[in-house]
């Protein structure tokens, strides 16, 4: 009996190794599916700049997705931020400066934009114009399948994702997702520049309560609102003193 059960464990690895091999498509379709019935999510995330391979910093928090087109990232380390998507307007508010950058969702170059496919129909090709293995890159997880996505620039008219439009030309994402689950562990969204940044994601709950108000910035007395894009913003917070 013990040989049998040695025998049927076996196959389970062999199994369970075949599985994290699967092709790009099989995978894909895993991924897609485990978030597309989903109406509400929530995660802890830790979020990684690169620069040239060099760390630059790395904050974590928590983030929410809604449909349609609705997310929030609120950071709580090492200092308290807010990113948040309503579905018109991207805010990007930083409370020590007193200051909310707006600018209009379809026009965000942010870097965040690829993960609002959570919050919409869950189709990649959406945002992707070829989807991939990627076996070069290292996954996070023994079982993680890593998937290389191409991002549609501004010369591309089949993307409506919010954001796609103003990925940059040779801009491509990696996402890592769990091949038995689907769940989505990492991605990682990489520029021709050589800046790169890394979302790693852990404790995913899926369809959690979460209020309307949830998704909705009301800027309080004495917030000043600036117009323009987030890596304006993001320039603007690297000149400042300490950082």
């Amino acid at each position: 009996m013990k040989a049998g059960w040695i025998v049927i464990a076996a196959f389970a690895v062999w199994f369970a190794s075949l599985d994290a091999k699967l092709p790009a498509a099989t995978a894909l379709q895993r991924f897609e599916s485990t978030y597309r019935s989903a109406k509400t999510l929530q995660a802890n995330f830790l979020e990684t700049y690169f620069d040239s391979g060099k760390v630059v910093r790395s904050e974590a928090g928590v983030a929410y997705f809604a449909k349609p087109g609705k997310m929030r990232w609120e950071y709580v380390s090492p200092e308290p931020n807010l990113y948040l998507v309503d579905g018109k307007w991207s805010w990007f508010y930083v409370p020590a400066d007193h200051t909310v950058t707006r600018t209009r969702a379809r026009q965000s170059s942010d870097s965040r934009t690829p993960l609002a496919l959570l919050a919409g129909e869950m189709k990649v090709s959406r945002i992707c114009k070829t989807v991939n293995l990627d076996r070069s890159s290292s996954s996070l997880d023994a079982q993680g399948v890593v998937l290389r996505c191409d991002l549609r620039g501004s010369d591309d008219t089949v993307s409506t994702t919010p954001g796609s439009a103003a990925a940059a030309h040779g801009s491509y994402a990696l996402f890592e997702v769990n091949p038995q689950t689907g769940e989505l562990l990492r991605i990682v969204v990489v520029d021709p520049g050589g800046v790169q940044v890394e979302f790693r994601f852990s404790n995913w709950q899926f369809d959690p309560p979460l209020q309307a108000s949830k998704f909705k910035f009301e800027p309080s007395k004495g917030i000043a609102i600036v117009d323009g894009d987030f890596a304006a913003s993001t320039e603007a917070r690297e000149r400042r003193p300490g950082r």
